[in-house]
């Protein structure tokens, strides 16, 4: 049998027009061919299908393969191919492995050519029992076990689960081996070439791609990678799911096999945390197991991370990486990066360390039914029934079915055609692996279309973190399945699988009116982004099962779990009311506005299928503010909705919820107000009360607000009562370690870190995944088009009667909401509305609970309208066409008084009556201080005729016939500014007119243009006359109350009314309303007795019996409104201070902001700033006679939001948005309180970004109607209207010098094409200005000729409150052209603050510091030099022993930059670095581009304020010249380390290429080849002028001799800053030790800038020199050379001695003397050896060795090999000391030496430091697995150095000069052994020195059994005669003495 497991494919090709293919996948084995099923629209398809074919008995050959090929499944049509491969089954049918994993084969075309996709599959082949085995064939690699499942029962089906996880090691570290049942499967290990039993060269790089799901709060994490002793780390991240992507290269030298056992260790850390824990996860994988992949790779697989020390505790997260292998000639893989990680099956590319247990489970995903799911389909073929009398029904006009995606598995329901609430019923098996990195289950419901594509209806999730926790024993046997969202202690305890449900999910997505028309906000459906209306809900459970296989991916629930899930949907009645107290921020006035409330799918008006409900507010149209914005004027009579709906009863779930979120809004409230002290600089006092104050709150609100109990609650899940045990355990957890916190008294600023973490905590046990209760949704609607929306969770605005903090944040009180546009590109840019409004949500038992948070008082009315039509003079019905004569507002709904019925439980309060809607009756002038009346006069004519008045001589803007502008009257309350006038400042000619030509059938031109053709017959032109709003104009409009009868006048039906009759109206109307009340008078809580429509048209209904409630759009509903007796006068102070950090939005690198500021019905506006991004208004926005509705103590706890929009002032083009922010006003409810409110920066926001930051406060103030004695003093006025920032209020000032170093300018960019050549600095702070003189010419000299600027400036005290310094460098240009090229914005000035009166070292004066060491230097030996020195500064012991123990002084080497190391202080002691940036960048986007640099500092301090008393001494002086100076640099390159191999052979030929300005410097000719670590070694001396020169780049170049030449890499040095800095060069200057490093300047120069500084007498010299007398010291100067010895490098060089023929005793004399010639590193205590690698190498390898000797004993026989007898290895720098006598030379003495450290070994013991050693080593030889003493042997090592040879001469051997000493021949035995001619001999030297032990043993043996033969011989007769006499004696012994 083979079985074909077709698992998966990637990267499929779209066709030519982009659609995406049904993928089918076909497999063909000899003629036979199987197809698996297709999947739609997938381009990484999975399939895991088995497909099998008989093989009748025969077993397969080795030329058998199967053919796989990929198509296009065609419904119709013949299937498109897409791609195909052959695998070859040689394998298997060899019988090397049973099955076999195919992963990532490349797919072809037709052409043979890859099309970029692969296909994954498992073959499994199972021989036929008559096979014969192959014992024969070679095995090479692991094979694949079959996997045995619990109960031993053998599964067939488990060779699937084969290739879909692998393990990456054997065992674990701790010694516990893997899990038995999970098998691992390696593939056969197949090499690119033999691998040799010696060392190779091999390259293993490693790239980290991200992390995922990694466990904390606020981490900052770093990956460390170690290979072979190799660490490198990744750059810190931040965040929970980082991206790293960095590649590490490792070069290691090794043998194969040793290599393959080694292991790559991955560790990811929290560089935020400092204790034990900070190591997050850890895995490790063998290198072996990465070199038996795919060209030697594991590419784009996710490692799962572990607790090294518990394997059990589960998943630690997930990281991305990419492994491969390279030798010498490879060629390393192209990496392939994933298209879509969405639907990419993660399960298959995870790989788990060996102990951490990955089993397949199985979720059991129940879907029991859905219900509100809106129409799908078009309504055309229900409408053609309804033509001919058919059941039409639009409500069921979709087909249904679920989709759940998981792992890249993805599994369906059935389609249940026409049905809005279908049944499935069905249960949907997913088999995964566990734990799983992908954390959310996808269901996506379709609706079902037989010819186009399914539509998504919408879409949620199920978070799996959300749903299970990690930690503790689940079951005794599955321990460790868990997720990485369970974060620190306390979770371990409550552990549990993936749980949900039974439980209603929500679905958003677009609105839920179906069109024929395209859905704009169609991916909304798919999940992507927020959802704006609710889709529908789905009734789910889902459990897990870890034992088993279902037998069935989707079968039928059984009937005992659907009677289970029916208590489930116990529904209970919930009542919503919803009071709009305002609506303002309205861009443009448009169409009447009303806002729509819903819940679910109650209170819909849009949607007919939804019952109609009071869910509306009556429409209104907006009312200029007066200032920017329009508002809804609803005055005191506020729109109510209520609505009434079922839902489950989940307070259970919601109360612990709101009660978690209390705690952690306190404890935000109380963080904000703590880090506010940070910022302030609050007393540690002050700051130790306020943390103090934060711990206690929170213990106490742990201690007191107990999460509810879940005893005896009702629809409880398993899933409840875990997350009840892991909310309760993380509380106490968070409780005590807040509680421990307070005991320890720790750093308050380090314990923030901690306490956001307990917040962030907070809001995760917040979340609840089992929250049925669907979101409710505010909708504003223009006419019946949608336009903005809002989403408020349900459980915010719910009532619980279980405690005061269980009722959510927002129930029953009023906030502001700023609505948003659905799927809003520009990322909340604009504002369409602001509404204030008040929501109450709860359990209609609980209703009456309402009347204690309402205010105001609620009225109910029904109301129609009556229509009347303008015909023949005369208004009556005549000429109303659609518009029935008693209608809704919409005119679309026939309705009558007579046939109103009051809803159930409420009575009519009087009778009909007309009340006009005076929110619809706004005029345009409304709101508006100033206005413009506009006519428009008409002529027409004959082509090619006179211009004649027009039939409607005067019209408006549409056209529309108005009246003659001499006939028009100023409305009262308004006066004229001037006359009627022609408006030529548009696009007409010199006498206003424009002219047109009309198209039939259009009666009126569409399009106008200034310039008169012949062929034109219209023209118009626009007469305008302002006018302007009199003191006593309001007045007169409240008098003007319309038409008396209380009719609305419109031209055309669908128009805006208005009050008064024009002669153009056509139609009116007016608005009758009955008041109605309830029966039983339950107060305001009896608006919730509101249920659906008041009425129809009775007659309507009896000549069509079927009338659908739902018919007309938005069926007739009551009106609710809350009216309110008195409205509350306030008075509103805005105090804008300044703002910081905007966004420049001019390419000129500024902005001229101003700022619109919003509170409720008023706005006003700032005055405009120039060309600034940090404004400093400093102005107060006064707010007079602010009516607002309600209770003050509302008002004063929950305030309305000051809302502040700045924008950028362009004098061509609109406005734009700099940003927004937000401000909650302090109320005062009475005047006289002792409060002030406190400036604090608020942060702005645009496109969801920070962009700067505001500083403002504001207060409210309650007034009483016409009194304003009480308020604050008005603030003083700096211009007309223009009020400042109050004293108290605006920050306390003093006088602050600002010292500014202006060094000079660098790098600067062109500017409109041009360079910058003469700029000068502008620096301004605070309001005051200075300007630095101009650089005449950038290129020769780029610093200011003035370096110093003093500008005096009054700056607040408190650094808070500090304006920012800005920098702008200004270009002088010719024709007098200043442009700003570049800006800087320093925002802080505490780093610069100083005290003028303690003087600092300046950088240039201090340089000459140094340090003189009275250590006497002495002659080192030879193996002390420079290197030495070096090798101990960096620490390596091994390499300068001698150096070390000698006491000499080190240099200091650093790891990075010196910029980088904090005392250094960045090199900026003397000047910064700051860059320079300009407006928007090229591209167009809000990131400003560097521009250039700014060198400079600043210096910061006090002044007097009393004039008299003198300035304090300037802070910058002695400075060094700010020309150009030519500098002499020298730079020495030591070595490099781990370079970026570049050669095939993954190694580098590196060498140096230095520039400086325009010189440069290629040190081609000495590159160093085949290295990765060069040790250079090389100094390079050039010379240039600073500034101009200022950048040294350092270039690594890799040498080809053929190729170019490849750049390795590079960095650039900034010499000027090392130049200015005291720490740019070293200034301790070390006498002792070898080659001490000499400063640019002389010594004697050193010490006189430091006599100087110091004001001390110059050093003085002596004694020729040899002494320096300073500062009352005498020290004495010595110099010391060091002298290199070389030695000529030899070839590898074997010697041996003669032969010592026939020695009789094992003794062999040689008097044979070796001679090694070598080159030695004495500072490395290495030698040097170079040589070629291969024959064909270009250049010698350098090689570093350690220096030893190794000495081996041979037995030279004449036929056969020679016996191997022992061996003696000796490392001459840790020489063993030699025995006096072979007597006491044993193995021990070699013992002693290995067992000692390298690094603590004594220097007596080098050859090198003794020269000569004579005596006996012993040899060693392995026998049965154990080293024994193979011999000793005598030597002489004597080291002789290179200058020393001339005067030694010796010979090897005995050769001549046989001297040094002379070696005579051996003094050997005269008589030699041959056993032929000396028996004797033989019997002596062979058997008695090897058998003497066994012959006397023998010998010993024959006389013992000689005595015991003797013995027996006689002992007969002597046993027979003792026995008579035994008997005898017997015989005489008493009985009692037997008895004895």
């Amino acid at each position: 049998m083979l079985r074909v497991v077709v698992e998966s494919a990637k990267g499929l090709p779209k066709n030519k027009l982009g659609s995406t293919p049904d993928p089918v996948a076909s497999i063909i084995f000899k003629d036979e061919k199987k197809k698996t099923k297709s999947i739609d629209s997938e381009v990484n398809p999975v399939w895991n299908e088995v497909l099998q074919f008989d093989l009748k008995g025969s077993a397969l050959d080795s030329s058998s393969y199967i053919d796989v090929i990929v198509k296009d499944y065609e419904t119709i049509g013949k299937d498109k191919f897409l791609g195909s491969a052959k695998i070859s089954l040689k394998d298997l049918a060899t019988g090397q492995v049973k099955s076999s994993p195919s992963h990532d084969v490349a797919l072809v075309n037709e052409k043979g050519q890859a099309i970029g996709a692969t296909v994954s599959l498992l073959i499994r082949y199972d021989p036929p029992a008559n096979a014969a085995p192959k014992p024969n064939d070679p095995q090479e690699g692991a094979t694949a076990g079959d996997s045995v499942e619990g109960g031993g029962e053998e599964r067939d089906e488990d060779f699937i689960d084969v290739g879909q996880s692998g393990y990456a090691g054997g065992v674990s570290s701790n010694g516990q081996p893997g899990n038995p049942n999970q098998r691992l499967v390696r593939s056969t290990r197949k090499w690119n070439r033999p691998l040799a039993n010696k060392p190779q060269d091999f390259q293993i790089r490693v790239r980290i791609i991200e992390g995922r799901q990694l466990p904390g709060n606020n981490i900052k994490p770093v990956v460390k990678v170690n290979v072979c002793g190799q660490t490198h780390r990744t750059r810190i991240r931040r965040g929970n799911n980082p991206f790293f992507d960095e590649m590490f290269f490792y070069n290691v030298n090794m043998l194969p096999l040793d290599l393959f056992d080694q292991s790559i260790s991955f560790r990811v850390y929290d560089s935020f945390s400092l204790r034990a824990d900070s190591l997050m996860g850890d895995f490790k994988v063998a290198i072996g197991f990465i070199y038996d992949g795919p060209d030697h790779s594991v590419m784009r697989k996710w490692l799962l991370l572990n607790d090294p020390d518990d394997y059990s505790s589960g998943a630690r997260g997930y990281l991305k990486v990419s492994m491969f292998i390279v030798g010498t000639g490879d060629e390393p893989p192209v990496e392939k990066r994933d298209v879509s990680d969405d639907q990419d099956d993660i399960e298959s590319n995870l790989l788990m360390p060996a102990g951490v247990t990955l089993r397949w489970v199985t979720l059991s995903l129940k879907v029991f039914r859905a219900e509100d799911i809106p129409q799908m389909d078009d309504a055309f073929a229900q409408s053609v029934k309804d033509m001919f009398g058919g059941d039409g029904n639009k409500k069921n006009l979709v087909d249904p079915f679920v989709e759940a995606r998981f792992a890249g598995k993805k599994l369906c329901t059935q389609v249940i055609e026409k049905n809005a609430n279908p049944e499935w019923n069905q249960m949907l098996n997913l088999q995964v692996k566990f734990p799983s990195m992908c954390e959310q289950i996808k269901l996506t419901i379709f609706d079902w279309d037989r010819l186009t594509r399914n539509d998504s209806i919408g879409t949620t999730y199920l978070n799996l973190g959300k749903i299970a926790s990690s930690g503790g024993e689940i079951e005794d046997e599955h321990a460790g399945y868990g997720f990485s969202q369970s974060r620190k202690t306390g979770e371990s305890e409550v552990g549990f699988l993936p749980a949900f449900g039974p439980c209603y999910v929500n679905l958003y997505g677009s609105p839920r009116e179906f069109t024929g028309l395209p859905d704009p906000y169609e991916e909304l459906n798919y999940g992507k982004g927020e959802g704006v209306a609710y889709r529908g809900r789905i009734l789910v459970e889902l459990s897990t099962k870890l034992e088993g296989k279902p037998d069935k991916t989707v079968d039928a629930i059984p009937s005992d779990d659907i009677l289970v899930a029916q208590k489930y949907q116990r529904r209970r009645k919930y009542c919503l009311c919803a009071v709009f107290h305002s609506a303002s921020m309205l861009q443009e006035p448009g169409e009447p506005i009303q806002f729509e409330v819903s819940i679910g799918n109650y209170g819909n008006k849009l949607d007919t299928t939804c019952k109609p409900l009071s869910s509306t507010t009556q429409y209104s149209c907006a009312v200029f503010d007066g200032n920017h914005y329009y508002y809804l004027p609803w005055a005191d009579i506020k729109p109510v909705v209520v609505i009434t709906s079922f839902w489950e009863d989940i307070s259970h779930r919601l109360d612990a919820v709101n009660i978690i979120l209390y705690i952690s809004e306190r404890l935000q409230s109380n963080i904000t107000a703590m880090k506010t002290a940070i910022l302030a600089k609050a007393s540690d006092n002050r700051l130790a009360e306020i943390w103090l104050r934060l711990v206690n709150q929170l213990i106490d609100d742990l201690d007191r607000f107990k999460v509810p109990d879940l005893e005896g609650q009702s629809n409880l899940t398993a899933l409840d009562i875990q997350i009840k045990k892991l909310r309760d355990n993380a509380l106490q957890t968070i409780m005590e370690g807040a509680d421990r916190m307070r005991d320890e008294l720790a750093d308050i600023k380090n314990t923030l870190v901690d306490i956001e973490g307990w917040l962030d905590k907070l809001k995760q046990l917040a979340d609840e995944p089992q929250n049925s209760m669907p979101d409710v949704i505010i909708w504003m609607l223009r006419g019946e088009t949608r336009v903005a929306y809002s989403r408020i969770p349900a459980h915010q605005l719910l009532y619980s009667t279980y405690s005061e903090q269980a009722c959510g944040q927002f129930c029953g009180r009023t906030r502001t909401i700023l609505m948003q546009y659905p799927m809003d590109k520009n990322k909340g840019l604009k504002v369409p509305v602001q509404i204030r409004v008040n929501v109450w949500l709860g359990l209609s038992a609980h209703e009456k609970k309402f009347n204690t948070f309402s205010e105001g008082t609620f009225s109910v009315f029904a109301e129609l309208y009556e229509n009347q039509a303008y015909m023949l003079g005369k208004w009556g019905t005549t000429g109303l066409g659609l518009r029935h004569k008693y209608s809704d507002v919409t005119g679309k709904l026939k309705l009558k008084q007579e046939y109103f019925m009051p809803p159930r439980g409420w009575e009519w309060e009087g009778e009909w009556f007309i009340d006009p809607e005076k929110g619809l009756l706004t005029e345009a002038d409304a709101g508006h201080t100033e206005f413009i009346d506009e006519v428009f006069q008409n002529e027409t004519r004959f082509p090619g005729g006179e211009w004649k008045p027009a039939a409607e001589p005067y019209a408006d803007v549409n056209g529309e016939k108005t009246q003659n502008p001499g006939e028009m009257e100023c409305p009262a309350g308004w006066s004229w500014e001037d006359e009627w006038a022609v408006d030529d400042n548009r696009a007409v000619d010199e006498k206003g007119w424009e002219y047109g030509i009309t198209i039939p059938p259009d009666e009126k031109p569409k399009s106008w243009v200034p310039a008169e053709k012949m062929y034109h017959v219209h023209r118009r032109r626009r007469v305008v006359r302002p006018r302007k709003r009199s003191a006593a104009g309001t007045t007169a409009e409240k008098r003007d109350q319309g038409d008396p009868e209380g009719w609305e006048f419109s031209s055309l039906i669908g128009w805006k009314f208005h009050r008064k009759v024009r002669s153009t109206d056509t139609i009116r109307r007016r608005r009758w309303r009955r008041k109605m009340a309830p029966a039983d008078r339950l107060g305001a809580s009896a608006i919730f007795k509101l249920e659906g429509a008041l009425g129809v048209d009775t007659d309507e209904k009896r000549k069509d019996e079927k009338v659908d409630a739902s018919k007309p759009f938005g069926a007739n509903t009551p009106t609710v409104s809350c009216s309110f007796d008195r409205s509350h006068v306030y008075h509103l102070r805005i105090y804008i201070y300044q703002a910081r950090n905007l966004v420049a939005m001019d390419k000129d690198s500024f902005s001229d902001p101003y700022a619109h500021v919003s509170f409720l019905h008023m706005s006003q506006t700032t005055e405009t700033m120039k060309a600034t991004l940090n404004p400093t208004w400093d102005q107060t926005l006064i707010f007079h006679n602010m009516e607002i509705y309600g209770d003050p103590q509302n008002i004063a706890h929950y305030p309305p939001d000051v809302v502040l929009e700045f924008y950028d002032n362009d004098q061509v083009g609109k406005h734009e948005l700099l940003g927004r922010s937000m401000c909650v006003p302090l109320v005062k409810l009475n005047p006289g309180m002792d409060q002030t409110p406190q400036l604090l920066w608020s942060p702005i926001t645009h496109k969801g970004r920070r962009a700067g930051e505001v500083l403002v406060a504001a207060e409210l103030i309650l007034t009483d109607k016409g009194i304003g004695m009480d308020l604050p003093l008005v603030p003083p006025k700096r211009a007309e209207n223009l009020y400042m920032v109050p004293q108290g209020i605006r920050p306390v000032v003093q006088l602050m010098a600002i010292e500014i170093l202006a060094w000079g300018l660098r790098n600067m960019k062109t500017y409109q094409l041009a360079t910058v050549s003469s700029p000068s600095l502008v620096v301004e702070c605070g309001g005051e200005v200075v300007q630095s003189a101009v650089i005449k010419n950038m290129k020769k000299s780029p610093n200011f000729p003035g370096s110093v600027l003093f500008l005096k400036v009054l700056l607040p005290k408190e650094e808070m409150y500090t304006p920012p310094i800005v920098l702008k460098v200004i270009d002088h240009r010719p024709f007098g052209r200043k442009p700003v090229v570049g800006q800087c914005t320093i925002d802080t000035l505490e780093e610069f603050r100083c005290d003028p009166y303690i003087i600092q070292k300046s950088s240039m004066s201090s340089k000459g510091n140094c340090c003189l060491y009275r250590t006497l230097t002495t002659r080192e030996k030879e193996t002390v030099d420079w290197w030495s020195k070096f090798y101990a500064s960096i620490g390596d012991q091994e390499k300068c022993r001698p150096y070390l123990q000698k006491g000499y002084d080190t240099l200091k080497v650093y790891d990075n930059e010196l910029e980088e190391i904090p005392e250094f202080k960045q090199l900026t002691d003397f000047c910064r670095t700051f860059k320079l940036k300009r407006g928007k960048n090229e591209d167009g986007d809000d990131d400003p581009s560097v521009v250039g640099e700014f060198k400079g500092s600043f210096k910061v301090y006090p002044l007097s304020d009393d004039p008299g008393v003198a300035l304090p001494p300037r802070q910058f002086r002695e400075l060094p010249k700010s020309g150009p100076q030519e500098c002499l640099v020298r730079i020495y390159v030591v070595r490099g380390i781990d370079l970026q191999p570049k050669d095939n052979n993954g190694q580098c030929d590196p060498y140096m290429k230095i520039a400086l300005g325009k010189k440069s410097i290629e040190d081609r000719d000495n590159y160093l080849p085949n290295t990765t670590n060069p040790v250079f070694g090389r100094m390079f001396e050039m010379t240039c002028f600073l500034p101009e020169d200022k950048d040294l780049k350092i270039s690594v170049y890799d040498y080809d001799l053929l190729s170019r030449d490849e750049k390795v890499g590079e960095t650039v040095i900034d010499l000027e800053n090392r130049f200015l800095s005291r720490f740019g060069s070293y200034y301790f200057f070390l006498l002792s030790g070898i080659n001490q490093w000499r400063d640019q300047l002389k010594p004697s120069q050193i010490l006189q800038n430091l006599a100087r500084l110091k004001g001390v007498p110059p050093p003085m010299t002596e004694d020729n020199g040899n002494t320096l007398s300073f500062n009352g010291e005498q020290y004495t100067l010595a110099q010391f050379v060091c002298l290199f010895s070389w030695m000529p490098g030899m070839e590898e060089d074997k010697q041996k001695t003669d032969v010592h023929y026939r020695s009789l005793d094992g003794d062999g004399n040689f008097n044979w003397r070796f001679i090694f010639g070598f080159e030695y590193l004495p500072a490395e205590q290495l030698c040097l050896v170079s040589k070629k690698e291969h024959f064909w190498s270009l250049d010698k390898t350098e090689f570093r060795i350690p220096p030893k000797l190794i000495v081996q004993i041979w037995d030279n026989d004449k036929f056969s090999l020679d016996d191997y007898l022992g061996t003696v290895e000796l490392d001459l720098c840790n020489l063993t000391p030699p025995a006096k006598t072979p007597e006491k030379c044993s193995l021990g003495m070699m013992e002693v030496i290995l067992d000692a450290e390298p690094h603590k070994s004594d220097l007596t013991n080098s050859l090198f430091a003794q020269q000569s050693v004579r005596g006996w080593w012993p040899c060693v030889i392995e026998q049965d697995g154990k080293e024994v003493l193979g011999g000793k042997v005598e030597m002489t090592l004597e080291i002789v150095a290179e200058n020393e040879v001339d005067g030694k001469p010796a010979g090897k051997g005995r050769d001549e000069p046989n001297m040094n000493p002379k070696l005579d021949f051996p003094n050997r035995p005269d008589t030699s052994f041959f056993w032929f001619t000396n028996p004797c001999k033989t019997m002596k030297f062979i058997l008695c020195r090897k058998f003497k032990c066994m012959f006397i043993g023998l010998i010993l043996l024959i006389l013992v059994l000689l005595f015991i033969g003797i013995l027996l011989y006689s002992l007969p007769v002597r046993t027979n005669r003792r026995r008579i006499e035994g008997q005898i004696v017997l015989n005489k012994i008493p009985i009692k003495e037997i008895n004895r």
